[in-house]
């Protein structure tokens, strides 16, 4: 390794045998306090993954506490290091300067998490600001001490270094531009597209490959390859005009034209690594760091080619922003995560020092399981990526999860070990070029530890596709004796096979009549075009797994003998008329009178009969009121964040499974965001901007469609499947109380089961009042006891129970306050699915009337009129506002008096002063 610099400064005349002045920290106890900043931020980003559903902004989090705050601090802390011992000067920037500029970029780190948190614009500005300012002094530093030193071959690093940190503050400003909101929807995708390139690729892509120079080699234990620095010098222009001229037409162009400049940006690591290629064919990676290093490598190189596909084949840029999100996680954790464990693994035990065993032990203990840990992440990171049921995506999560929590816990057990050791009388390792080479791993080892890192992956998917059950097993062989019989006497096998091909699209089956010659073994084969999950029922019992959109499956239906029925299983399919029909043709020889079984009607939408179905009806009392005690849904609506518009609200909304409540003694399985039903309430002010993240946790495809926004519904409204995720962005621009709900097929099922909730926007000037509550009213189609909504009442337009704020006569018992001559506004929507709403105070007089974005009455009226009723059509909205005269009980109730006596009243209790 003649003419490699060492990993550590030479020491200098002042500084020998790795002395330090006075006031200096010694190397090893100096990388030992920054580097546990750096692992302070992956143990955040740890425990923010498992928590990530009670998280807002949780993905928006997950990659700034791996991105701006693991990997920034690695950045500043190793190229300052690095930097000196390329330029051959001793590593001065041990002390207090150094420490601030830490502490500056860390506070600037937390200040924009929180302010994106908080939805503080100016918390964002201030950490983006300190963030800023830390890594240019850092930029500043670094170019002086090039400046400074002697001409020497691997200076080309420090250029990169210069480069990278020079590109952070601009993409810096563009993240405070974009959290500050108020941008059209292209330009925000424009901005947001540019700040992911210039900080992925230019402060991070930059700082790596200028490393990697020297690192590479010095990893594989190896000499630079010759003409590695001649390389390294030819590709920072290229790799600058790339980034730059994609960066430009990121801004100004459509989206294929930015396609060009991160091919460029790609040729340009192409020419910086080949010499590492050579370098790597000479000496083979044999450590758990070389291949994590390479590993990650390999995971930049797709994702940039996958990047420029997708920038290639988007006709717009929110649908590039859009698109573009599903190579966040192979960036991250395919690519930085994998380069910074792997060259942690290397630096640590170096740093640390302590002679040739100290060195040895400790990255003995990085290794351990080296082989399972980098096999177990990178194929869970592959499946993630690919389109896999929802829960084996959440279950290789877990692992990753895992090889992260490892490489903490090895990294924790490297150091204190070292402790115990005690530092070592011999001289502190200098550089990889004294420190003694790890023991080579025998190849049963490396091979026991693929198998199990993949045992791991396997173990993970079979608990994900156990958990993620789509439907019950196929009972082909039990329904083949019902399809085989004709009035009680079966139906002699023909022997042939025929097969059909029915595609699904949208909401039905083509062709929905087959035909099969009687006696004929009938095989299906089922293709899903449509864009939501289905699957396929026959009245034998015969049936399909749910298949998800491009998935095929196959039914073996048995042996036909009379004509049968199928239909899709998914909750109100059925009801959209997605069904089925076979006919049997022809005649064809049968035996004895048999047995034959009852054609049933069945299916997990209509399953238990009659009375199953009814027993959550038959259990609802209209007028019971909820037992003493009861807490309702708190009816407060509480005033709008932020100042006088363009503010912007980011907010993640979960799709949820649960089983609630909805009347005394009566349970529902309800599709929710958030775990309620109606889903958050949202507020907001004319001109704020709403980005929405949308994330599916449910058993079946849902969407979400804002009515406050105005935007084409084709790719913010899709459906997305268990697993996925997608994000809606608008700007408000007419104010009113706005529906949101999902827009899945069928529709009217989606809402009725609880995916409803309202968005609140301001009018200018809205005067302030002493109270608002906000009161959603919706049906109840009840199905069976802690089942779903029943799909036939719904078709029949016959809801059991219609409510307020998702529960039968809630507010009865927990009561909505005023005092006597408040004021009170009460903003009311009519979330339906089906029936109108006449929203109406008992013993009160409404002198301000706003509905669907107009005022109808307010307090000046000349002709001192008032208003007894809001009435509201199937989705729509307003607002009221009185007065209480005197202390009492107010009763509020939909005046279409049939669904006030089935759950749609409330009481106000109103006190004096």
């Amino acid at each position: 390794m003649t003419g490699q610099p060492s990993l550590a400064p030479r020491p200098s005349s002042a500084d020998p045998h790795g002395s330090r002045p006075a006031g200096r920290l010694p190397r090893a106890a100096w990388h030992l306090r920054v580097n546990a900043v750096v692992a302070v931020w992956l143990l955040l980003f740890a425990v923010a993954a498992l928590a990530h559903p009670f998280v807002p902004q949780a993905r928006w989090l997950l990659v700034h506490l791996l991105l701006l705050g693991a990997v920034s601090n690695a950045v500043v802390i190793w190229s300052g290091h690095f930097a000196a011992s390329v330029l051959r000067l001793p590593e001065s920037d041990r002390g207090a300067p150094a420490a601030f500029r830490l502490a500056v970029l860390n506070a600037g780190a937390v200040a924009v998490m929180a302010g994106m948190a908080a939805g503080s614009w100016p918390a964002v500005l201030a950490g983006g600001t300190a963030v800023a300012a830390a890594v240019t002094v850092h930029a500043v530093r670094l170019a002086g001490l090039a400046r400074r030193a002697l001409p020497g071959r691997f200076t080309m690093t420090v250029r990169y270094y210069v480069a990278a940190a020079a590109l952070l503050p601009l993409g810096a400003a563009l993240g405070v531009i974009m959290a500050r909101g108020g941008l059209s929807d292209d330009l925000a995708a424009r901005v947001l597209t540019a700040h992911k390139l210039i900080n992925l690729f230019g402060w991070l892509g930059l700082t790596v490959a200028g490393t990697l120079v020297t690192l590479w080699p010095t990893m594989l234990r190896t000499r630079v390859a010759d003409g590695a620095e001649r390389a390294a010098r030819r590709a920072l222009p290229v790799l600058l005009g790339g980034l730059g001229a994609a960066v430009a037409a990121v801004l100004v162009l459509p989206p294929p034209a930015a396609a060009a400049g991160v091919a460029v940006f790609a040729g340009g690591l192409v020419v910086a690594g080949v010499p590492w290629v050579r370098e790597a064919r000479g000496k083979t990676p044999s450590t758990f760091a070389t291949w994590s290093v390479a590993a990650g490598s390999a995971w930049l190189l797709g994702t940039l080619a996958a990047l420029a596909l997708t920038l290639l084949t988007s006709p717009s840029w929110p649908a590039a922003a859009e698109r573009t999100a599903a190579l966040t996680a192979p960036l991250a954790a395919g690519w930085m995560a994998q380069v910074l464990l792997g060259a942690l693994s290397f630096l640590v035990p170096v740093v640390l020092g302590g002679g040739p065993a100290a060195v040895r032990a400790s990255t003995a203990e990085l290794e351990r399981g080296g082989a399972a840990r980098l096999t177990a992440a990178n194929a869970a990171l592959l499946l993630c990526v690919l389109p896999v049921p929802g829960m084996v995506r959440v279950t290789c999560s877990v692992v990753l999860l895992g090889v992260l929590v490892a490489f903490l816990a090895l990294l924790v057990r490297a150091v204190l070990g070292h402790r115990a050791r005690g530092r070592s009388t011999t001289p502190e390792v200098r550089g990889a070029r004294t420190a003694p080479a790890a023991e080579p791993r025998r190849p049963h080892r490396v091979l026991g530890g693929v198998a199990a890192g993949v045992a791991v992956v396997v173990l993970a998917v079979a608990a994900g596709g156990a958990v993620d059950v789509r439907s019950l097993p196929s009972a082909a062989d039990a329904g083949s004796a019902a399809a085989a019989t004709e009035d009680g006497r079966t139906v002699m096998p023909t022997g042939r096979t025929t097969t059909v091909a029915v595609t699904i699209r949208g909401m039905r089956f083509t062709p929905d009549t087959v035909k099969v010659p009687r006696g004929d073994r009938l095989v299906i084969k089922l293709h899903n075009l449509g864009t939501d999950r289905h699957d396929l029922v026959l009245d034998t019992g015969a049936r399909t797994g749910r298949i998800a959109p491009g998935e095929r499956a196959t039914l073996d239906a048995g042996t036909v003998g009379h004509d049968l029925e199928g239909w899709c299983s998914v909750v109100g399919h059925r009801q959209m008329g997605m069904v089925l029909t076979v006919r049997a043709t022809g005649t064809a020889p049968t035996s004895a009178p048999g047995h034959s079984m009852a054609r049933g009607d069945g299916g997990p939408a209509d399953s238990g009969g009659e009375s199953a179905r009814d027993s959550a009806a038959k259990a609802f009392d209209p007028m019971a009121e909820p037992p003493a005690g009861f807490t309702g849904r708190d009816a407060r609506l509480l005033p709008a964040r932020g100042g006088a518009g363009h503010t912007v609200h980011r907010e993640t909304l979960t799709v949820r499974d649960v089983v609630r409540e909805v009347a005394p003694g009566v349970r529902q399985k309800l599709w929710t965001f958030d775990g309620t039903a109606p889903g958050p309430v949202l507020r907001g002010r004319v001109g704020d901007t709403f980005e929405i993240t949308l994330v599916n946790r449910g058993t079946t495809g849902h969407s979400v469609d804002f009515h406050a926004g105005a935007l084409a519904p084709d790719r913010p409204m899709r459906t997305i499947q268990p697993g996925r995720s997608l994000t809606y962005r608008f700007t408000a621009t007419r104010s009113g109380i706005w529906m949101y709900h999902c827009s899945t097929m069928p529709m009217s099922l989606h809402i009725a089961n609880g995916m409803y909730g309202a968005v609140v926007i301001d009018p200018p000037d809205l005067p302030h009042v002493d109270r608002e509550y906000v009161i959603v009213q919706s049906e109840l189609y009840l199905g069976a006891q802690g089942g779903t909504a029943d799909p036939e009442k719904l078709s029949a337009g016959l809801p059991d129970a219609v409510v307020f704020n998702g529960y039968a006569n809630q507010y009865t018992r927990d009561r909505p306050t005023a005092r006597v001559g408040e004021r009170v506004r009460v903003w009311v929507l009519d979330a339906a699915p089906d029936r109108a709403g006449a929203f109406h105070v008992v013993g009160g007089q409404f002198d301000t009337v706003y509905q669907e974005g107009a005022y109808r009455l307010r307090p000046d009226d000349p002709g001192h009129g008032g208003a007894q009723i809001l009435d509201l059509a199937p989705g729509s909205g307003g607002f009221v506002e009185l007065s209480f005269p005197q202390a009492g009980d107010y009763p509020f109730v939909s005046h279409i008096m049939s669904d006030a006596e089935r759950g749609a009243r409330g009481v106000f209790r109103v006190t004096a002063r």
